[in-house]
C-alpha cells in the first residue's frame, strides 16, 4: 500500500474516531486499519491516537497530522478538479433551489465565482422553505437543491455541505439584552419570532428544544413570517427575539444592531445540504456540488 492511502486511513479514522467504522467505510479489514495506522506511527515515531478501551481520541500529534492530510488532500482535489476542467467545455442550464437561509447568505458568493469560471452555464436559482425546494425536486423543477432541517425524504439523496448555527438574537433595547445568557425556561416568557411550518430553520430549533423539555407549542409566538429578511427588519422595531442563522445575522452582529443571547445548555447546530432525487447523477449538478465544496474549504482555509 502507498504512503497516501496510509493517510488516507489515518484520515478516515481521525474522522471517525473508530477503527471498525473506517474499515468499514474504507472496505478493508480492521486489523489492516491498524497496521496502517501503525506504521505511520512507527514512520513519524509519535504516537497518533490515545486508546481507553474502545474509545481513541487524536494525540497533539494526530492534530497536526489531520491538519496537514485535510490541507493535502484538498490540493489534491483542487488538481484534479482543475485538470478535469481543461478536458472539456461546460455549457447548458442548471436549476438551483435554495432554502430561505442559504439562497441569500450561502450560495451567492459561491454563484458569482461558479460564474465568473463557467460562464456557458446558464443558472437560475428558486428560493423558498426546506420543504418547498424538496417539492420542487420531486416535481422536477429544479436540478440541485441547497437545504437544512432533520427530515428526510426517502425520494431524495442528501449529501452534506457545510455547517451552521442557530443564534438567539434580540434588538439591543430589549429589557434582557445586557444579560450574557438566559435559562431555558426564560424562552416560555419571551416574545420569539419564528420561521413559518416547513421551515428547516424551525424544524432545527424544534428538535434542539426537545433534550430541554420545551415544545414549540410552549413558547411565546410574536410571529410566524416565512422570510429571515423580515424577521430581521421586525426584529429591529420590536421588543422580541429569534433564532436566525450566524450567517444572517453576522453583519448586524459586528455593527452592534442585534444583541446575542446565549441559553444555558443550548447549543444549535446543524448541516447545510445538498438535496437531488435518488439515483440520478447529472453533469452540471454534480459540477456545481464539487466547485462549492471546494469554495467552502478555500473559504474555511
Amino acid at each position: 500500500m502507498t504512503f497516501d492511502f496510509r493517510l488516507k486511513v489515518f484520515h478516515t479514522v481521525a474522522r471517525r474516531l473508530n477503527f471498525t467504522k473506517a474499515a468499514e467505510e474504507l472496505f478493508i479489514t480492521q486489523p489492516a486499519v491498524t497496521k496502517h495506522i501503525h506504521e505511520l506511527e512507527l514512520h513519524f515515531k509519535v504516537k497518533l491516537f490515545d486508546r481507553n478501551g474502545t474509545r481513541i481520541k487524536l494525540t497533539v500529534a494526530g492534530q497536526t497530522l489531520l491538519q496537514h492530510t485535510e490541507a493535502l488532500f484538498a490540493l489534491y482535489s483542487n488538481l484534479e478538479f482543475d485538470m478535469n476542467h481543461l478536458s472539456r467545455q461546460h455549457s447548458g442550464r442548471l436549476r438551483l433551489g435554495g432554502s430561505m437561509t442559504t439562497a441569500p447568505y450561502i450560495i451567492p458568493p459561491i454563484l458569482a465565482d461558479f460564474h465568473h469560471k463557467y460562464p456557458s452555464v446558464q443558472v437560475t436559482l428558486t428560493t423558498g422553505n426546506t420543504s418547498q425546494i424538496e417539492q420542487a425536486l420531486e416535481n422536477k423543477e429544479i436540478d440541485l437543491g441547497i437545504v437544512e432541517g432533520h427530515s428526510r425524504n426517502a425520494s431524495i439523496r442528501y449529501t452534506e455541505f457545510s455547517k451552521d448555527e442557530i443564534v438567539l438574537v434580540s434588538n439591543p433595547a430589549h429589557p434582557l439584552s445586557k444579560r450574557e445568557s438566559i435559562k431555558p425556561e426564560d424562552l416560555k416568557q419571551v416574545p420569539l419570532l419564528l420561521r413559518e411550518p416547513g421551515s428547516g430553520t424551525l424544524e432545527v430549533v424544534a428538535h434542539a428544544l426537545k433534550p430541554l423539555g420545551i415544545k414549540l407549542s410552549q413558547l411565546k409566538t410574536e410571529m410566524q413570517l416565512n422570510s429571515t429578511e423580515m424577521i430581521k427588519s421586525y426584529l429591529l422595531h420590536a421588543p422580541c427575539m429569534a433564532f436566525l442563522s450566524i450567517h444572517a445575522v453576522r453583519k448586524e452582529l459586528q455593527n452592534k444592531e442585534y444583541r446575542l443571547l446565549a441559553v444555558k445548555g443550548l447549543q444549535i447546530e446543524r448541516s447545510f445540504y445538498f438535496a437531488r432525487l435518488q439515483g440520478e447523477a447529472q453533469p452540471l449538478p454534480d459540477l456545481f456540488m464539487k466547485f462549492a465544496l471546494r469554495h467552502t474549504k478555500a473559504t474555511l482555509l
